[in-house]
């Protein structure tokens, strides 16, 4: 394997606080690597390095053979004047460029143009990388291509910049956090595709099933040494925690060295002999070595909840709606002590319109909802919390209490609750602006956890919290000595935490499925494949074989069913003609995305309908005419 990019003793510095020093690794052709690190170490610092949007303090980055790197940034890059349209051909590939052309010549029906450039799309073999665009789009939910960027939202300019960077199959692409904002079926999709993909990958995520099942190779960053791990998450963690044993064993061999040594420096006269010098250097480096600190610093969450009496939210007949669209229509349910709830469905379908309803935050149409005198909620938001960005972080926590008390009885002060926040002494007194994302994330978790709830709800809880935290969170989730709803696109979080799931299935549908998402994922698949297994049963199923039994004797045509018979003979010609008309504008490349779409559903139906004719048109056969 040849290697694509090089990184040599690369530093950077943010403000006063140094988040790398001196790494270095190489990311060689054809691997697909996971970048794993806690939040606040510069993770996306590093991909701002790498894809040339920022300098190193020091250090050198070398790409080999100038390869075209694809960037997904956590924030979009985008202009905002563009049409959906023009931001997605916005490239200097040739052949985009020239599908960018084709589409327009098609909108203005300029033939003259149509017939140039399809020449040109031939040359280029353009037309099966259109098709392809189309599925991304798709895919990405992405249907509205002549809106202006600067009117989407957060999550589809977040969409239309992954798309973005997926169509134009670049050489090496690098990736931060790609499955935020991505519903589940959009995470597996973009799974399967990147599985496939020949593009060199260098991804941040915290999906764990996404990267154990995308990556071949981890690179950790940790105390500004970078370890690397020949395999998948699951082998990540095994290795990881042999590394630390190895290095924990290491520093109390040489803490218990050092006692030893430093008996003897202490005995050694002022005017130390030159014999002695080796030994003295040698004292120096085992006390670096023995001072080295193994940082597992884990999150102690096991904040007291709040007394939980017999009665939680009970919900009766419960029904929501805004204009044009049905959320939840007569929905009941009582919830009992200590369950945990997932929700899962599409967008649209009434999940933060459930979680407002239950905290009163919403009044429902109709029907009922009781919430328990001793419930109190502690409610993690999507949108986080408006942080002061001129407080410190000390402050945020004071502002909530200065003691907090925990299960055993004892209590600790904030500045100790921070640190065991993973914000040690230094970095309290730091401005909340000058916090990462992830770190903005924990401390409002830290917040939330602090004011002793007793029931939690959790809106998207694993968006830019690092792995290492989402562990100690899952372990606090599973011990929480009261409810939680979790609201999560994190299957593995979800697998780990919940019970049950609400289902919202769409138009008011709320179903309640007993087990968590991979078990239910899997039952949709298994029920899919059984549906499309008797349709084709169905279709292919043929009149039984005349016998000699009087019952199964031939019978003749009704005047009614000869007309009926002759009608369908000339439907299926009509249906045939039609179908192949359908087929070869898809398979043309000259449809735009939002007419792909409407044709490829009009397809569907057309064989549905051909189908059933085709059947009905082999029994009238049986008979005599």
């Amino acid at each position: 394997m040849r290697p694509f990019l090089q990184v040599e003793n690369l530093s950077k510095r943010w403000g006063e606080i140094m988040l790398f020093e001196n790494i270095s690794f190489t990311i060689f052709e054809g691997q697909k690597v996971a970048l794993i690190a806690k939040n606040g170490t510069g993770k996306s610092t590093l991909l701002n390095l790498l894809a040339d949007k920022d300098s190193p303090d020091s250090g050198i980055i070398t790409l080999t053979n100038d390869i075209n790197i694809g960037y997904f940034e956590q924030i979009p890059n985008l202009n905002p004047e563009n049409t959906v349209l023009e931001e997605i051909f916005e490239s200097d590939n040739q052949k985009l460029k020239t599908i960018k052309e084709f589409e327009l010549a098609v909108s203005k029906n300029n033939q003259n143009a149509i017939a140039s450039i399809s020449a040109k799309m031939d040359e280029l073999n353009a037309w099966d990388f259109e098709v392809e665009i189309k599925q991304i789009l798709t895919e990405l939910k992405i249907n509205i291509l002549d809106k202006l960027v600067g009117g989407l939202s957060g999550g589809q300019q977040k969409r239309l910049s992954l798309a973005k960077v997926l169509i134009n199959k670049p050489d090496l692409l690098i990736l931060d956090e790609p499955t935020n904002h991505l519903d589940l079926e959009m995470i597996e999709w973009l799974e399967a595709y990147l599985e496939k993909t020949k593009s060199t990958l260098l991804m941040v995520t915290h999906d764990r099933y996404f990267l154990d099942r995308v990556c071949n190779e981890i690179i950790e960053m940790e105390d500004n040494q970078i370890y690397r791990y020949l395999g998948n998450y699951s082998y990540f963690l095994q290795k990881r925690d042999e590394r630390i044993e190895i290095q924990q064993a290491t520093v109390s061999k040489a803490k218990n060295l050092l006692r030893t040594e430093m008996e003897w420096m202490r005995r050694m006269p002022k005017a130390r002999s030159h014999k002695a010098k080796y030994r003295i250097d040698s004292f120096y480096d085992l006390k670096d070595k023995a001072s080295q600190k193994i940082k597992e610093e884990n999150v102690n969450l096991n904040v007291k909840s709040a007394r939980l009496g017999k009665k939680i939210i009970e919900l009766e007949n419960v029904s929501k709606s805004f204009p044009g669209v049905k959320l939840i229509e007569n929905f009941s349910y009582k919830f009992s002590r200590f369950e945990k709830v997932g929700i899962v469905g599409n967008n649209g379908t009434g999940k933060s319109t459930f979680l407002n309803l239950i905290t009163n935050s919403l009044q429902p149409d109709s029907g009922a909802i009781e919430i328990g005198q001793t419930i109190k909620f502690g409610y993690y938001r999507q949108e986080g919390i408006q942080f002061d960005p001129k407080d410190r972080v000390i402050d945020a926590v004071n502002k909530i209490a200065e003691y907090i008390y925990f299960e055993d009885g004892t209590k600790m002060s904030a500045t100790q609750m921070l640190t065991h926040f993973l914000f040690p002494p230094e970095t309290q007194y730091n401005y909340i602006e000058k916090l990462s994302g992830g770190e903005q994330r924990r401390l409002y978790l830290c917040t939330v956890l602090m004011e002793n709830p007793n029931f939690l709800i959790l809106d998207e809880p694993t968006n830019d919290l690092d792995i290492m935290t989402l562990n100690v969170l899952e372990e606090y989730l599973q011990a929480f000595a009261g409810c939680v709803i979790v609201v999560s696109h994190d299957r593995f979080f979800m697998d780990k935490i919940v019970d049950h799931l609400f289902v919202f299935e769409g138009n008011g549908v709320v179903t309640d499925f007993p087990g968590n998402y991979t078990v239910y994922r899997n039952k949709v698949l298994e029920d899919k494949e059984k549906q499309e297994a008797k349709k084709t049963a169905n279709v292919s199923k043929e009149k039984p074989k005349n016998t000699s039994n009087k019952d199964t004797e031939k019978r003749k045509l009704s005047f009614k069913e000869k007309r009926e018979f002759e009608q369908l003979e000339k439907d299926i010609a009509k249906l045939e003609d039609k179908i192949n008309t359908i087929e070869e504008e898809l398979n043309s490349g000259n449809l735009p995305h939002d007419k792909l779409f409407t044709k490829s559903e009009e397809l569907t139906q057309m064989k549905t309908q051909l189908d059933e004719k085709e059947f009905r048109w082999l029994e009238l056969s049986e008979w005599e005419q």
